[in-house]
């Protein structure tokens, strides 16, 4: 299972019920964050999440309200006692001197800091820490926004059923299949390899998580959003009317939102990054449930529990 909390909605500005944006995604004890805003670590221990099972910050662009919660937090990790490397993604446009600024400003810490410049080649997760589900992929994206931009996509693959028939007779033994399961090739005692495919079905639906970070719609979002189980996305502006100014500043709407995400065929939509000025997001939602019926006004410590669908016995 894939456990997305959203800690902060804002845009621009911090406000007393809105931290600037962030989210996290965890599973297995593991866990990445998504942007890190003014606010994120009081968001975090309001939603009750631990900032210690990062793996990695996935930064989405260089804008201060994406990225001025950084040295507080990587100071208070120090603090707390980690050792465990840690791994920040961002664009590789503009990375340098935006990291030697945190890096200064952070100061000396316990555990290695390591800035990854990304352009849009995927990440096996498993190459960041042991734990992840095999084949775990987080594909980096380019979005359209008024700086050097990704988004970021999750993908949790599912293996296909286990055949213990199959497993049998080729002679595995019992302690051996739960590494066939996991995607692993055994060896047994003859020496003979088996791999993953000879005792599995065909892949079975996975699951998909999509940040948009801040961005005008574009295909590379809507390509990235196909199928997925939660789509988290720029809605800075309430009303159709101010699609121009959307489109000038590269942020998206309500309706837009909606509308790309029916396009994509994802499950659920969840609205965030509010302009200050939209003082009661719900008020404009019914402009995009029209486009979407499975949206909704994101709100700061919202979570859900995504799970593999369920098959028949």
């Amino acid at each position: 299972m894939l456990t997305i909390t959203l800690l902060g909605t804002a845009a621009t500005m911090p406000l007393p019920d809105r931290a600037l944006t962030a989210a996290v995604a965890e599973c297995g004890g593991h866990s990445l964050l998504f942007d890190c805003g003014e606010g994120t670590q009081t968001a975090a221990r309001r939603a009750g999440v631990n900032l210690m099972k990062l793996d990695a910050i996935c930064l989405t662009h260089y804008h201060g309200d994406h990225i001025f919660g950084l040295p507080g937090l990587l100071q208070t990790l120090g603090c707390q006692g980690r050792t465990r490397p840690l791994t920040i993604f961002g664009p590789a446009e503009g990375m340098e001197p935006v990291w030697g600024a945190i890096r200064t400003l952070t100061g000396p810490q316990p555990y290695a800091i390591r800035a990854v410049p990304l352009g849009t080649d995927p990440v096996r997760l498993e190459t960041l820490a042991p734990g992840w589900p095999v084949g775990a992929e987080l594909l980096p994206f380019r979005t359209k926004h008024r700086v050097p931009s990704r988004g970021y996509r999750l993908d949790l693959p599912r293996a296909g059923r286990f055949d213990p028939a199959r497993a049998r007779a080729l002679g595995v033994p019992v302690q051996q299949w739960r590494l066939l399961q996991r995607g692993e090739p055994v060896t047994l005692e003859d020496g003979a390899a088996i791999a993953p495919g000879q005792v599995l079905g065909a892949p079975r639906r996975g699951l998909r998580f999509v940040f948009s970070g801040d961005t005008a719609p574009c295909a590379a979002l809507e390509q990235a959003a196909q199928d997925a189980d939660l789509l988290l996305c720029d809605a800075t502006y309430p009303d159709d009317a101010q699609q121009a100014q959307a489109k000038q500043y590269g942020h998206s709407t309500f309706r837009q939102d909606a509308e790309l995400a029916a396009r994509a065929g994802a499950r659920r939509l969840w609205l965030m990054h509010y302009s200050p000025i939209i003082t009661d997001p719900e008020a404009a939602r019914p402009a995009a449930e029209a486009a979407f019926p499975a949206v909704e006004c994101g709100v700061d410590g919202q979570q859900i529990i995504l799970r593999y669908d369920e098959e028949p016995s």
